[in-house]
């Protein structure tokens, strides 16, 4: 090997500070001191300095920022967040705000108003999970389904303003630290990209935040590295080594260690202050440089998230409060009855092609036929239209009434898709001029007569199309059985091909006589995505309670309700024979809740639909309890009065996290009776029935907990 000088290396390392120095001061603290093309000839200098001396390279050196191509084919790594990357609750006016103030006020027993809040734009781009070792860039997530997220650590390496390495300078880096963010490109910079592309006669780009996700999941980084890419940090779930009390204190080191800052986040005392900063940043929307739509409001101190936690989809101490949604006039050019996965049916409107806060609309969601009729909508007017939360589109009204007759050829401008293989109009289309829009008779899937239920009408025929599709898709996501490889039309083309007769029937398709084979002969499969998806079929024969619920598609029972009827009943034997009465006796569970359960499996059709799903294999694994040593462990316990130190909410996720369920009435299944002030007749039942009862300060005594979260 070539020994290298002293002055060489020595140089390697002067180069390497000086840019990223400069990438920091450029990025993070927006005071350039150099040139652009200085910046470029120290980089140069750099290049052809490794080049000469290849074992001068270190992996944080900032020309390593673009990595190897993926090879042709080959998608990005699904790997597990450390901690679940969950969502945050919209909010849409100052009163929610309000309300969203108050569940926190009664959760953790305050009376306290002067909240102090951390608020900050809410970016609209791409999330994603960087993770530092050692202070050294290791991985990078995108937010996936929330769970698990794809690796695309090689393409966030390529985005100029995040440190390969964080500075330990001003103060110590922990051994750990996750650092989550949104990627975003500056509008200016994506009216410049677009403008090359129709240079080079190529398609614009849609928006910037299409194009940003576009770009981050491209299978080659030198690619991406032409994208002007851009990392925002918002939050940091994991500092190992390190402890900080507020969320000030954690963007403060965050910035010391070198990751940008947008300089746009305020810290405000009291919810008044938030909404001020709401409509202060929706003012100057115009001004930012990203798109945006809505503000971030989160709790400043980490003791007290930590305290109300979250729910199995949102944490409980943020929320988003969204921007009035922009708006655009265009033409109602036909409205279409669509079947959903449930059997009910909701209008569709169909517009002329309309740009919306940069998206091309057309279509919008028309909710109900009541919300048609109060509009008061005809074929052929011109509506107003806005994006909810600038994402959904919906109609709001009537711009401007259709009035005379009809231009020469409407018919003709009806959309393609609105028309069956022979060209003609398919059934549940509304589309002559000035028709007044009904919802059908007949269902536009299968014929089946529709059925109204309240302001909802639906098809009450289990084998529409659409509803078969919405089952195996339910019992295929995620929160389910979680079957890679079978999407809305793979399982579509599953049924056209007679490979599906229900849902359950998914896991049999890998039993089937010569199946690999067949499947491997329809359009667009073949040998490697049959052997796939059998690996993935195999994979989840073994599931949860819970999960296997979920998959069953019972209305109104999500993974949440799931958890709860699992957790309570143990087994999916016990929960089959429940009767109505048990199933209302568990906590969070409701009347109409119970009776659907209980509907659900008193049906011999669903009761099949059970059995052909156990003899394709799966196997439901035996609970796991939360804790089984705790004061609570397999106890029911009850709560009345008033708490002192505790809000009720946060009580009864004390009882849970301490492997104990939390019931609403005293029965002779309860084991203990938690008394506040004031105590009603659940006090006198309790003693009637010889069941346990502590006062507060002995079940903080318990829980090891104190007074006022202390």
């Amino acid at each position: 090997m070539k020994k290298v000088d002293a002055s060489s290396a020595r140089r390697a390392r002067e180069l390497r500070a000086a840019i990223e120095r400069h990438d920091r001061l450029y990025y993070v603290e927006a005071k350039p001191e150099v040139s652009d093309a200085e910046y470029d000839r120290l980089f140069r200098e750099l290049v052809d300095l490794e080049a000469a001396h290849p074992e001068l390279v270190t992996p944080e050196s900032p020309t390593r920022r673009v990595g190897a191509a993926l090879p042709e084919g080959t998608g990005f790594e699904t790997v597990a967040h450390s901690v679940p990357m969950l969502s945050i609750d919209s909010l849409f006016d100052a009163e929610e705000a309000r309300e969203f103030e108050e569940r926190i006020l009664r959760f953790l027993s305050l009376d306290d108003r002067d909240l102090a809040w951390v608020v900050e734009p809410k970016f609209d781009g791409v999330s994603a999970a960087l993770l530092y070792v050692d202070g050294k860039l290791e991985r990078a997530l995108t937010r996936g389904d929330g769970i698990k997220g794809e690796d695309v650590t090689a393409n966030v390496r390529t985005i100029r303003n995040v440190p390969l390495a964080l500075d330990g300078s001003k103060r110590p880096v922990p051994a750990r630290v996750e650092v989550r963010g949104e990627i975003l490109m500056r509008r200016d910079k994506f009216a410049a990209l677009n403008a090359r592309r129709l240079e080079e006669g190529l398609e614009p780009f849609a928006n910037p935040r299409n194009t940003v996700a576009g770009a981050i999941r491209r299978n080659d980084p030198a690619e991406v590295s032409r994208y002007p890419l851009e990392f925002y940090p918002w939050a940091s779930p994991r500092l190992e080594g390190a402890r900080f009390e507020t969320q000030v204190d954690v963007s403060a080191a965050l910035k010391a260690w070198g990751l940008p800052d947008a300089g746009l986040s305020r810290r405000v005392v009291g919810l008044a202050a938030a909404l001020a900063y709401h409509d202060e940043l929706e003012a100057r929307r115009g001004d930012v440089p990203f798109d945006m739509d809505g503000i971030v409001a989160k709790l400043d101190r980490l003791d007290l998230r930590e305290r109300l936690g979250a729910t199995t989809r949102a944490t409980r101490w943020q929320y988003a409060h969204k921007f009035a949604a922009l708006e655009a006039a265009t033409m109602l050019r036909a409205i279409e009855t669509m079947v959903g996965n449930s059997g009910r049916l909701t209008p569709r409107a169909h517009v002329d092609p309309v740009q919306v806060g940069g998206i091309t609309v057309l279509h919008a969601t028309l909710h109900n036929a009541d919300y048609v009729a109060g509009l008061g909508l005809r074929v052929g007017d011109e509506v107003f239209l806005r994006r909810a939360g600038d994402v959904i589109p919906q109609i709001l009204g009537v711009a401007k009434a259709a009035k005379g007759r009809a231009p020469a050829g409407w018919a003709d401008g009806v959309p393609a898709e609105l028309r069956d293989a022979g060209g003609s109009i398919r059934a549940g289309v509304t589309w002559n001029w000035r028709d007044e829009y009904a919802m059908p008779a007949a269902c536009p899937a299968c014929g089946t007569a529709t059925q109204q239920e309240g302001k909802y009408w639906r098809c009450p025929n289990p084998e529409c199309p659409p509803q078969r599709i919405g089952r195996t898709l339910i019992l295929v996501s995620g929160d389910a059985f979680d079957v890679d490889g079978l999407g809305e039309k793979q399982i579509a083309q599953l049924y056209d091909a007679g490979f599906l007769g229900s849902a359950a029937d998914v896991f049999h398709l890998d039993r089937m006589p010569e199946a690999a084979a067949r499947l491997a002969d329809l359009e667009r499969w073949g040998e490697k995505t049959v052997t796939n998806l059998f690996g993935e079929l195999e994979r989840a024969r073994s599931t949860t309670l819970v999960r296997f619920l979920v998959s069953l598609a019972i209305p109104e029972i999500g993974p949440a309700t799931a958890r709860l009827l699992a957790a309570h009943f143990g087994s999916l034997e016990h929960l089959g024979e429940a009767s109505l009465d048990e199933l209302q006796h568990v906590d969070g569970v409701g009347p109409e809740v119970a009776a659907r359960v209980r509907g659900w499996f008193e049906s011999a059709a669903n009761r099949r639909f059970v059995e052909r799903l156990l003899a394709g294999g799966v196997t439901i694994a035996a609970p796991t309890a939360a804790a089984t040593d705790g004061p609570f462990a397999g106890k029911s316990v009850v709560f009345t009065g008033t708490l002192e130190a505790l809000g009720r909410a946060e009580a009864k996720k004390i009882v849970e996290d301490l492997g104990g369920r939390v019931a609403s009435d005293v029965s002779a299944k309860t084991n203990v009776l938690v008394v506040g002030g004031k105590p009603g007749s659940k006090a006198k039942r309790a003693a009637e029935l010889g069941v346990r009862v502590v006062l507060e300060a002995e079940f903080l005594e318990l829980t090891g907990r104190s007074p006022k979260g202390g």
